[in-house]
């Protein structure tokens, strides 16, 4: 994954950015005017796939064979005719909220909670009803959606057909064969906005993003509803963190290759999803969440009503490099794993995600 090049998806088009010595500057855009939901930066051969939402018109996706120079439609997520006795959200694709890439497979996450394969590079994509048929699918509820979906794929960097995904709100779940069959990870994580009795509940636990340590696999953070959670143990369990400021947010970014050190956004609230006191920072651990700091350098301090979502933080494969963008077009980055922030740009459009390539 390179650092010197970032692709940002927004309400109104994919913007590419290119980083060349001084500070990043936008190269180009695609699909001017259009959202774009999410994107999948280029493998070793250049093909990448971008998700739009186009409302009236359906989900779209679309892929690249030269690394975002030129686009062509491709197939869309569909879902099987939905069984007249069947409960739960209607099976129809609302949005496609997360892709992601393992060995020759791609993946995409949807709501109403439906997770998508591709071994064609979107030519086709199969609905894994290893995860879509489990009768616990059916207690899944939406969080900021009306209905759930799948917002974090995970995939193992060297267990062939091992991913974890997240939902909101459904927990984490687990299949080690390639999606044939899965199993609930979210012990520990607790939901303090249910009834006491079934706050610990598993299945109902509203995970923002989660997201995996690619030298060390075993380490997966999270920013959940409820705070921030750490697992040591590929998901088996969860320890609860507190974070200075606040710890409710929506993104988390984890060190490639430390797995003590990750990145959260806060943000006052679910009710009130600004930054506290009008002032937009990130919070660092470097030591496991034993630790924190909040880095501030470069941010708007005064008035800022910047909320990052689950997807617009990321950070490069050095380690050094991150890039955050928010809701009300603020692009910010640093080279120093967030120590100063450069502003990049203050008038896009809504960013949706941020993805270096």
């Amino acid at each position: 994954m390179s650092a010197d090049r970032a692709w940002v998806a927004t309400r109104k088009g994919l913007i590419e950015l290119r980083h060349h010595g001084g500070g990043w500057q936008v190269q180009g855009h695609q699909f001017l005017g259009e959202p774009v939901s999410a994107v999948l930066p280029p493998d070793g051969r250049g093909r990448m796939l971008a998700a739009l939402n186009l409302g009236h018109f359906g989900c779209k996706v679309h892929r690249s064979e030269d690394a975002g120079a030129t686009w062509a439609e491709v197939a869309t997520p569909t879902y099987p005719a939905q069984p007249a006795d069947a409960t739960g959200p209607a099976w129809k694709l609302v949005l496609i909220w997360t892709l992601a890439r393992a060995g020759g497979a791609a993946w995409a996450g949807t709501l109403p909670g439906g997770l998508f394969r591709s071994d064609d590079d979107g030519t086709s994509w199969q609905l894994v009803r290893g995860l879509w048929d489990r009768p616990e699918r059916l207690e899944w509820m939406g969080g900021g959606y009306d209905v759930p979906g799948i917002h974090s794929i995970c995939p193992h960097p060297s267990k062939a057909g091992e991913l974890l995904v997240a939902v909101s709100c459904g927990g984490a779940w687990r299949s080690t064969d390639g999606g044939e069959t899965w199993a609930s990870r979210a012990q520990g994580m607790r939901a303090d906005f249910m009834p006491p009795e079934r706050a610990e509940d598993p299945n109902i636990q509203d995970a923002h993003c989660v997201v995996r340590c690619a030298a060390a696999p075993d380490v997966l953070w999270c920013q959940h509803h409820g705070g921030i959670w750490r697992s040591s143990d590929n998901g088996g369990s969860w320890h609860s963190l507190q974070a200075p400021v606040s710890s409710f947010g929506f993104p988390v970014a984890v060190h490639p290759r430390d797995p003590d050190t990750a990145w959260f956004v806060p943000a006052i609230a679910d009710q009130c999803r600004v930054p506290v006191d009008g002032a937009l920072v990130v919070n660092r651990t470097r030591d496991g969440g034993r630790s924190w700091q909040t880095l501030r350098e470069g941010l708007p301090q005064r008035h800022a009503y910047d909320l990052v979502y689950r997807h617009a933080l990321d950070v490069s494969d050095d380690g050094q490099r991150l890039m955050m963008g928010s809701t009300t077009g603020g692009l910010w980055a640093s080279d120093d794993g967030g120590d100063h922030w450069q502003t990049v740009s203050l008038n896009l459009p809504m960013v949706h995600a941020v993805r270096f390539g």
